[in-house]
């Protein structure tokens, strides 16, 4: 059985599948690149949950796994961040940096005793610790300003570098969104990112084979975590402001429906997602009144019809195309 990522260059059928993604979002690319403000802050809030839903993608899609609480470690990115450079004059870099790790070992810390659960109650868990983090970002107004929010904060900067336009913010975006997705292609081929596919597909097996199933859950989770904490520190520095209402559960909804979108336990998937998730409220804006009935209507046909997402729906016309 050929895996969704592990094309034949043999098959020209399979080719354009894979290419087709990569025009369309190089489009979109240089489209945002030549357009106004408005285009490249949609284009940017599609690559932050990109790589937001990257992360998820390797705990749910790769490892078979249930979070809906990576809303909290976004939230600790981005307050992280906020709080350290308006506060304490740090680097954005470095902040973002230093947020990450220190969500990771959050995460490691919350992980070891709930990743013993399984199926819905991890899932109830995982939830529980986005509410709890959501409540502690409304009511710890002496760090986190409350609903007033947390303004001031600071562009992306590297020392000499400062990423003063929209666009110079949306390429620094695009470069960690990059790195981002070669770490979790290399993640996914190696040894690790095997055995987590392994446990994706029966725990018990994977332990019957000598896979350490609760270490490399839990390993798992800090990556997902250290990730979405990447993303809520570009978020902060991209928008300049933020507030608790960001890290609600809306943010859980369409991170969800963004990886089961584009294709869970692929690479493209969650990139291809998060743009069609954000653009496609944009493209309907015409509709005015019915927009959001509109919108709502072709996501769920889009569910319906290519169960497995966008890219299970490529790889299904490929294969057609191919016989």
């Amino acid at each position: 059985m050929t895996s969704p990522d592990i094309i034949s260059t043999k098959a020209p059928g399979l080719a354009w599948a894979r290419i087709l993604p990569a025009v369309l979002g190089l489009g979109v690319l240089v489209y945002a690149f030549t357009s106004n403000g408005y285009v490249v802050t949609v284009v940017g809030f599609a690559a932050i949950y990109g790589l937001l839903c990257t992360g998820l993608n390797f705990f749910m899609g790769f490892t078979g796994q249930a979070s809906f609480g990576q809303n909290a470690f976004a939230a600790l990115g981005s307050y992280g961040s906020a709080i350290l450079c308006t506060d304490y004059n740090v680097e954005p870099v470095l902040a973002l940096v230093m947020t990450m790790v220190f969500s990771g070992l959050v995460a490691l810390v919350v992980g070891y005793p709930t990743l013993r659960l399984r199926g819905h109650y991890l899932a109830m868990a995982t939830f529980a610790l986005g509410l709890i983090t959501y409540e502690i970002s409304v009511e710890w107004t002496d760090l986190t300003q409350g609903y007033m929010g947390y303004s001031g904060i600071p562009p992306l900067s590297l020392g000499p570098f400062q990423a003063q336009t929209d666009k110079q913010q949306l390429a620094v975006i695009l470069v960690v969104l990059a790195l981002g997705v070669l770490a979790a292609v290399r993640l996914r081929g190696s040894r690790f990112g095997r055995a987590c596919r392994a446990i994706a597909g029966s725990e018990a097996a994977a332990g019957a084979l000598g896979i350490p199933v609760a270490r490399y859950k839990l390993i798992s989770f800090v990556i997902a975590a250290v990730y979405a904490s990447a993303a809520g520190s570009l978020f902060a520095h991209f928008v300049g402001f933020i507030s608790p209402e960001v890290f609600g559960t809306t943010m859980v909804v369409q991170s969800f429906t963004m990886l089961y979108l584009g294709g869970i336990g692929t690479i493209a998937g969650p990139l291809i997602g998060a743009v069609v998730v954000s653009v496609l409220p944009e493209l309907m804006r015409g509709l005015k009144d019915y927009q959001n009935i509109g919108y709502l209507v072709l996501l769920l046909a889009i569910l319906i019809y290519a169960p497995k997402g966008v890219v299970g729906l490529l790889d299904s016309l490929s294969g057609k195309w191919r016989r």
